[in-house]
């Protein structure tokens, strides 16, 4: 009997070959057979008996590229074989992953049983039809002021954010795994949290903290260290999706998708390339790592008939804080926005230090107002942003002139800058404030500014939830 399924399994499912012409980094080289796909899964049988997980890459006439993960150093190209599976690489998913760690291929790591799928999903997805794509319009709460009250994420959004080496992008990470919500009644909120390259330190950072704060619960972690193979790395995001899009989809739940550091995909991008001798682009990453972005960051959306939606804030690193550069400049074109920190915030000892001024959300005025945050939401943003903008022109001009040397008026606005970040900006890392509670601060900041400055307010507003009036109407 097992002659027979032996027979069936190479006649009918599987090819196989030892036609290896060549190893390279995680790339191997082999002789085309026939009907090889590009994406299709491979076993690469070592000469010990051991098997490797590979999948095309490249397709050509005469070679097909391999990529393995986990290497091809001890790879024997005269006493190997390949066998062609005839399929994509699919992942098991199920409800009982939540409040499980996984690594980047989906393999449990935190000791406990073997996931039991309800199905099995390729790592790549299914593009969403743009016909059936819903606009983003619901607000998620993250528990963060500079992100609530300045630069609002919605539901189905895909906001990065863009950060610098030694900022603390990680804390930031996991405060918002701790405290982001859905406002509603009766809606399921769940994350997943992609670690991608990371340092043991952060790794186990991330784990701690969310067994700690009881995060874990409802949060699915893959880690992917800086000690696993390269090409792993290129899978983690993908896999990490596909995860969101079964809770998403199959489920009805709104997930909220944390993917960091992005830059570390896109060097194992780059590494990936170099070792296929691609001809490279901008800064040696490869011509197609715009596409390659897009696949993963379009997988964010909401679908009309679906419930549920998938919402992104992937996390880069800045080479040298610079912001042109191909990651985050490619990034910004995909994404509807981005939230970038601060060095001079941080060297002031703020935390978070948002730029909250470098920082956009393309998406935030359709997830505010009446019914989704507070009718004097629209209104207070935009006059923070231009109060804060003032403030800053008179740090500038008190740095030349002297303090001493500004206008009553332009005193008011540094004030207000000053006290901005320091109430406002700043915040504990385990502080969680609900939007009415940002925008009740907002309040008491903007009170330092005359009441004729408030030009970006409309009067009814003031007169509902200005401090003075508010003081007036408890007092009476």
């Amino acid at each position: 009997m097992a002659e027979v399924e032996k027979l069936l399994e190479k006649e009918f499912f599987i090819r196989e070959t030892t036609g290896l012409t060549s190893a390279r980094g995680s790339l191997l080289f082999v002789k085309s057979v026939p009907g090889v796909k590009y994406g299709e899964i491979v076993d690469v049988e070592l000469e010990t008996g051991e098997r490797r997980l590979g999948q095309v890459i490249d397709v050509s006439r005469e070679v097909t590229v391999i990529q393995v993960f986990g290497g091809v150093s001890e790879v024997n190209l005269t006493a190997s074989r390949v066998r062609f599976k005839g399929e994509t690489l699919k992942i098991p998913v199920s409800i009982d992953m939540l409040g499980r760690i996984f690594d980047g291929m989906a393999r449990p790591i935190d000791g406990g049983p073997e996931i039991v799928p309800e199905d099995y999903m390729d790592i790549h997805g299914s593009p969403i039809n743009p016909a059936s794509r819903m606009p983003p319009s619901e607000f998620i709460e993250t528990g963060i002021s500079a992100i609530d009250g300045m630069n609002s994420l919605v539901r189905g959004q895909k906001l990065p954010i863009f950060s610098g080496s030694g900022l603390p992008h990680n804390r930031i990470a996991a405060q918002i795994v701790r405290q982001a919500r859905v406002r509603g009644e009766g809606e399921r909120f769940s994350v997943v949290f992609a670690a991608i390259g990371v340092t043991f330190d952060d790794a186990r950072f991330f784990i701690e903290n969310f067994r700690r704060t009881g995060a874990m619960e409802r949060t699915i972690a893959f880690i992917n260290t800086a000690s696993d193979p390269v090409i792993e790395r290129i899978a983690v995001p993908r896999v990490a999706l596909t995860a969101a899009e079964f809770l998403a989809w199959r489920y009805d739940m709104h997930v909220l998708v944390i993917l960091t550091d992005m830059t570390n995909y896109c060097e194992a991008l780059r590494e990936l390339s170099a070792a296929r001798e691609e001809v490279p682009g901008r800064r040696g990453y490869p011509g197609y790592m715009y596409t390659d972005l897009a696949t993963i960051y379009e997988r964010a959306g909401r679908i009309w008939g679906k419930k549920g939606s998938v919402t992104q804030m992937p996390i880069l690193t800045m080479p040298n804080d610079d912001i042109t550069h191909p990651i985050p400049d490619l990034t910004g074109y995909i994404t509807e926005g981005q939230l970038v920190l601060s060095r001079d915030l941080h060297r002031k000892g703020i935390y978070p230090p948002f730029d909250v001024l470098l920082s956009l959300s393309r998406l935030m005025k359709d997830g505010i107002g009446p019914g989704k945050t507070r009718e004097d939401h629209r209104d207070v943003f935009m006059q923070l942003y231009a109060a804060y903008a003032e403030g800053l022109h008179a740090r500038e001009l008190s740095i030349i002139v002297g303090a001493e040397s500004l206008s009553e008026r332009e005193r008011k606005y540094l004030t207000f800058a000053d006290r901005f970040e320091r109430e406002f900006i700043r915040q504990g890392e385990y502080e969680r404030r609900t939007i009415e509670q940002t925008l009740d601060l907002a309040w008491e900041l903007l009170a330092i500014l005359p009441e004729e400055e408030l030009k970006q307010i409309r009067s009814h507003i003031i007169k509902k939830y200005h401090p003075k009036y508010r003081k007036r109407k408890s007092e009476g």
